[in-house]
């Protein structure tokens, strides 16, 4: 029962032990569902599962027929135009960081966009080239390059089909975003997206920041005009680097003006779009009109031959034919295009989810994977590269007022009509202009630098993610980077769960609360009772953690006291057994002054005996080990008589951490020191009862549902001798406890009176 008193309430209900909870309410039987049982639900079929299963697959579906074509229309297509403008320049500019011809960006902008119309789950996310991912691919496709003959002079049957280089790498950048796509629609077929989420905030965020790096220092070579030769493998950014600056002299001076007035001016526009986004009907398309621009003033002023720049060069004109991928690419590259599809799905899920939390639509992540995965397979086998969803893209689809992928669609009209009929305008514009378009796109980027001080004002561990893997994925590389960064986030997960932050309970104002006593004033703690709380799961590798500062806190090792008892009780014992050891009213009489090493050399010899619990039913007395004992046998005093063990923050325990719970728990009550595990929930004792943890040594008895219920459970249990309470009382359930609003402690039917003096023998 529960009363109510403004801000305070009282609670009456009896001081529960677990199976005094259970005697005195019944469980709900229930059906666990076996692997079986789930096995029979996915392959039951009806009409209602078959009309949920395409409306999954085909998302379309459940939106198309509701689509309000007068409200939703103009905007989708004016959203569609801007979005399809900027997927054109992206597209080209990210075919530079997979280091193939420019115009197979275009295939890449095209393709994931209209296959995600059919299958993704979002409305507003443009679907296509992303930077990150086309660094990833590019140096994929720059490590399997170098075995190409115009790279090592010689010749072998992988690379020999193919004339030139570009070729070359257009296949592996191909084969490589297949790979990818089939990860990604596997992972969704088998509904197992859920690995995503071991790229936890801060490692996406110090990987993209690094990778960042990555594109900025892959484009130095575009902005300079210099030969800067490939490399793939770790320590690549350093040698790019060196690389760039040694030959820094032979810059193309027109190339680096054009660059960085390209770069000035978008840097400028950007930032007013942003600060004025709310008054701006729709951004300004600067990178459009910087495109224009340049591409214009190339052609008038033929750049190309008065100040040999180097320019995009010849733009196919449609589609290539859909063709198969190299499987000796597959074998080379399966953990790169591993790590392209994680991150690949999880830039684009996050970016979804903000969103669908804005717009309130629901989305389905394994759809997504199925959704990016077929776009990557399609887009790999008309010779585009991986894509994902590029955040500055997505930004434009929404802002302009983007409803649905119908937008998505349109965009991919206008770069069709690019593909297919205006291609060849693009043809004058300079490499060094995509580049600075590519190198503007990076400043929210970049400026996750801001986060190391934010994340170190809120949680240390997560700083040093980030800063790690920063520097892993600069210096190892993208792909060796996120893999290296990833076991290091699980380190820190295990780290902080084998050394957790346990402490020392005590009662805060004399109430039901408990807190960490070295946080808290008003703090009591019941004499010979100590509250151990231990916060995160105990297995394998903290078990010996958790032993050692439960010691700690005690103040001594129970085993050692055991050993000891047991040494002086073989002492005593032989005393007795010889007629040396008298017993007197007054306490002992012993007719010797020394006892003989050999009897120490006995007990050293025999440290199992030492271990086994205390027995003295022989004797004709009973031994207080707190007294004084016959010939000055030194024996630790304890004042511990009860130990409560708050689990209500261990979710599991293996197996050989329950080992080792056992023999911490023996140990203690082998030392007269009652031991009480509170807070724990049923499949918690569940599984104890399974791996038959209790026994007549460890009883259910020590498990109380809350650290109140054992201190209530001791306070009686030591002082019942001295008041008017009756065990039979505590078994018949009768035993009703009040919290005053004052914060004491009463009884219903009588007064028990705390005394803090506990006596042993």
């Amino acid at each position: 029962m529960i009363e109510p008193f403004g801000n305070q309430y009282v609670v009456a209900r009896p001081v529960y032990s677990t199976n005094a909870f259970e005697e005195n309410h019944k469980k709900r039987d229930r059906h666990h569902k076996t692997f079986l049982d789930h096995l029979k639900v996915c392959l039951s079929c009806s009409p209602q599962k078959a009309k949920r299963i395409v409306l999954s697959l085909f998302p379309i579906a459940s939106w198309l027929p509701g689509y309000r074509l007068k409200e939703w229309l103009l905007s989708d297509i004016v959203s569609g135009i801007s979005t399809g403008i900027v997927s054109i320049l992206q597209g080209l500019a990210f075919a530079l960081l997979v280091t193939v011809p420019p115009g197979y960006g275009l295939y890449a902008a095209f393709f994931p966009t209209v296959i995600y119309l059919f299958f993704g789950t979002s409305k507003h996310i443009s679907a296509g080239p992303f930077p990150i991912l086309s660094t990833m691919v590019g140096a994929a496709t720059i490590r399997l390059a170098q075995s190409f003959p115009e790279n090592t002079g010689s010749s072998n049957n992988s690379t020999s089909n193919f004339p030139s280089l570009d070729d070359y790498k257009v296949m592996v950048a191909a084969s490589i975003t297949m790979l990818s796509g089939v990860i990604q629609l596997a992972l969704g077929i088998l509904r197992i997206g859920f690995v995503v989420i071991y790229l936890s905030e801060s490692l996406i965020s110090g990987f993209t920041t690094a990778a960042a790096l990555h594109v900025l220092v892959s484009q130095l070579k575009f902005i300079f005009q210099l030969t800067v030769p490939s490399h793939g493998d770790p320590f690549s950014f350093f040698k790019v680097l060196y690389s760039v600056f040694s030959q820094i002299e032979k810059t193309n001076i027109a190339d680096l003006v054009t660059a960085l007035i390209v770069l000035l001016v978008v840097s400028i526009f950007k930032e007013i779009n942003q600060r004025f986004k709310d008054k701006l009907p729709v951004p300004i398309p600067i990178e459009f009109i910087m495109t224009v621009i340049a591409t214009g003033v190339s052609y008038g002023f033929d750049f190309q031959k008065r100040f040999n720049v180097s320019v995009v060069g010849t733009m196919n004109v449609g589609f290539e034919s859909p063709k198969a991928p190299n499987v000796t690419v597959f074998q080379e590259t399966i953990g790169d295009c591993f790590a392209i599809a994680m991150v690949g799905f999880a830039v684009a899920f996050s970016v979804a989810c903000v969103y669908s939390l804005k717009h309130d639509y629901p989305l389905d992540g394994n759809q997504e994977l199925i959704a990016l995965g077929l776009s990557n397979i399609v887009s790999g086998a008309f010779r585009g590269f991986a894509g994902s969803t590029a955040l500055s893209r997505s930004a434009v689809q929404e802002s302009t007022g983007g409803k649905t992928q119908i937008a998505g669609l349109i965009s991919a009209i206008v770069v069709l009509i690019v593909i297919l009929a205006i291609g060849f305008l693009l043809e004058p514009l300079q490499r060094s202009v995509l580049a600075a378009l590519a190198l503007g796109n990076l400043k929210g980027m970049l400026m996750q630098f801001t986060e190391i001080c934010r994340l170190w004002r809120k949680d240390k561990y997560d700083c040093l993610i980030w800063v790690m893997t920063c520097i892993f994925t600069i210096v190892l590389g993208l792909a060796l980077g996120l893999a290296a960064s990833v076991a290091f986030q699980l380190l820190t997960i295990v780290f902080r769960t084998q050394f957790p932050k346990c402490s020392t309970l005590a009662n805060i104002g004399r109430s039901n609360i408990y807190k960490n006593k070295k946080d808290y004033y008003d703090m009591y703690e019941l004499k010979g009772v100590k509250i151990f709380r231990c916060p995160s799961p105990i297995y394998f590798a903290n078990i010996g953690f958790f032993r050692q500062k439960l010691i700690d806190a005690v103040g001594f090792s129970p085993l050692r006291i055991l050993r000891k008892r047991n040494k002086a009780l073989r002492k005593i014992r032989k005393l007795q057994k010889q007629g040396l050891l008298q017993v007197t009213p007054k306490g002992f009489i012993c007719t010797v002054d020394t006892i003989k090493d050999s009897d120490e050399e006995l007990d050293n010899n025999q440290i199992q005996i030492l271990d086994q619990p205390i027995d003295t039913t022989d004797l004709p007395f009973q031994i207080d080990w707190n007294d004084q004992l016959p010939l000055n046998i030194e024996v630790p005093k304890i004042s511990l008589h009860s130990l409560i063990l708050d689990f209500s923050a261990v979710s599991f325990l293996d197996v050989s951490s329950m080992r080792g719970l056992k023999s911490i728990l023996q140990e203690f009550i082998r030392i007269k020191v009652d031991v009480y595990i509170v807070g724990v929930d049923d499949d918690f004792v569940e599984k104890l009862n399974r791996y038959a943890f209790f026994d007549g040594e460890v009883k259910t008895s020590i498990l109380f549902l809350t650290i109140h219920d054992a201190v209530l459970h001791i306070s009686m249990k030591k002082d019942y001798s001295t008041s008017e309470f009756k065990p039979s009382q505590e078994k018949d359930g009768k035993i009703d406890f009040t919290i005053n609003t004052n914060g004491g402690l009463r009884n219903r039917e009588y007064q028990v009176r705390f005394f803090n003096r506990f006596i042993f023998t």
